[in-house]
């Protein structure tokens, strides 16, 4: 027997299959159908409008995915409602495709599925895509999606805690521009649509600013991409989480970096200390000593005697400058302790005063009387009134007035000590940073930014506070409050 074309064979198959299946043309009349889509066998359909024919209908159903495939010239599946279809009809026209003649719909090929088989892929879609959003909602992350417009589509828990936005307000008039500062959100797209950030249409832990509800704008880590559509853009998401804490903590770290530095340091000066005492006391001892002698021993003159007291009290001097360095900078583990601070301070200005820095400066000591004693480390706090007033020397290029005042406040349980200089004043932009490791507003050379990151750190550790109030041309004053209360566990009596 001859073989027959395997087109005919094609067209039994269809003809065969037991579902319908017909195809219309573009104004949805009916050019082919099997034998699945006849109603009996003497029905003449071709010519006739399928949902005229099937649905009992003068337009196109609701949900008709013929429609669709004429609209999108893509594939479609139908999302009426079952009620949509007479008793009779029920199951039909599920699924279109385009059948095309040079990159034009020419007609449209529709057929049916058994419904619970069709209820069955759609509920498994519907979990799907629930367990989908369920997971970006849940996220610990903030997860945004937007249109191209802006519209939010997307904006989960985590989303409204870093913003301050209630989900409900993000979704029903927030703008994805409005989570921006500025052109933040043009930025970003820019961004997305590059190669240099992880891929065209993808941004890989970008660190952007975020602007909240209040106005607060803070630092966010973004993960972002752009949704596509055949090739189209049609949406963005973006998964972010706030650095503020990460950054936080890094400082705190650098901090600690810089402290272990400086204690480093302050090691090796007290090693240094040690030595040059030794020198220079066993020579001071001798310059003591024999001054003594010759004028126990020689019968002088008034104006001769008064020449060797003047060496024996400069060599007295000498040594209470040594005894105050090693005090200074004496080799001890750290541990709280209770100490006099006008003492602590009084030290300070002692080794201070004498430097060719502080000749043209006038020194006013405001000490309160009876100052109750304050736990701490001595060396720290040395080192903290050091720095400050080292500080407050150099803004006044060596010529002003410091002044040095410290008082009790029973209420607050607090000392406070307030250094005040006469010069320049700190300018409204640099204030803000002023405490921050490694800023400093000198010439290269000559300064590291450290003195006051050191201070602030030291003052942190001694649980009080430390800021500075300033106007340009009226000088500055640094304020440090001092608990009087410290935990125990850090007090050593």
């Amino acid at each position: 027997m001859k073989p027959e074309p395997s087109s005919t064979y094609l067209l039994k198959a269809i003809d065969a299959f037991k579902r319908k299946l017909f195809v219309i043309s573009t104004d949805y009349r009916i050019m082919a159908v099997n034998a699945g889509g006849l109603k009996n066998e003497s029905q003449n359909l071709p010519g006739s409008k399928c949902h005229e024919l099937y649905c009992s209908r003068m337009e196109p159903c609701a949900g008709c995915p013929a429609t669709d495939v004429l609209k999108t010239g893509g594939p479609a599946i139908w999302e009426g409602q079952a009620d949509d279809f007479p008793q009779d009809d029920r199951g039909s026209c599920l699924y279109a495709y385009p059948i095309f003649s040079q990159d034009q719909v020419e007609a449209v090929a529709v057929l049916d599925f058994d419904l619970p088989i069709l209820a069955g892929l759609e509920e498994k879609l519907k979990r799907s895509n629930a367990f989908l959003r369920n997971l970006m909602l849940s996220s610990v992350d903030g997860v945004i999606a937007a249109d191209l417009k802006g519209k939010i589509l997307i904006f989960n828990e985590a989303a409204s805690e870093i913003s301050g936005y209630s989900v409900e307000k993000a979704l029903g008039s927030l703008n994805i521009r409005d989570v921006y500062p500025g052109d933040g959100a043009r930025n970003v797209m820019k961004k997305l649509r590059s190669e240099e950030f992880g891929g065209k249409g993808k941004l890989k832990s970008l660190q952007v600013d975020f602007l909240r509800k209040s106005g607060e704008v803070i630092p966010i880590s973004l993960n972002a991409a752009i949704v596509y559509e055949k090739g189209a853009e049609v949406a963005t998401i973006g998964f972010f989480h706030d650095l503020r804490e990460k950054i936080q903590m890094k400082k705190k770290l650098e901090q600690t970096r810089v402290q272990l530095l400086q204690a480093e340091k302050m090691s090796s000066l007290g090693k240094l200390a040690a030595g040059v005492a030794h020198q220079l006391n066993n020579p001071l001892g001798g310059i003591t000593l024999f001054t003594k002698l010759v004028m126990e021993e020689h019968q002088l003159e008034e104006p001769v005697l008064e020449d060797l007291r003047r060496i024996l009290k400069d060599a007295q001097r000498c040594r209470d400058t040594v005894k105050e360095l090693l005090e200074f900078a004496r080799q001890t583990r750290q541990e709280m302790r209770l100490h006099d601070i006008n003492q602590a301070i009084t030290r300070t200005l002692f080794l201070l005063e004498n430097q060719t820095l502080f000749h043209n400066i006038a020194i006013e000591k405001q000490l309160y009387k009876d100052l109750p004693h304050v736990p701490g480390d001595i060396q720290q706090l040395n080192h903290l009134f050091m720095n400050i007033i080292l500080n407050a020397a150099q803004a006044m290029e060596g010529q002003g007035k410091l002044t040095v005042k410290t008082s009790f406040s029973p209420k607050e349980n607090q000392v406070r000590i307030e250094i005040s200089d006469t010069g320049p004043g700190i300018p409204d932009d640099v204030m803000p940073h002023i405490f921050d490791p490694f800023f400093t507003t000198k010439e290269e050379g000559e300064g590291t930014g450290l003195g006051l990151s050191m201070a602030y750190g030291i003052v942190q550790n001694h649980g009080g506070t430390i800021r500075a109030e300033s106007k340009p041309g009226e000088g500055t004053t640094f304020v440090v409050d001092l608990s009087l209360t410290p935990k125990k566990e850090n007090l050593n009596e």
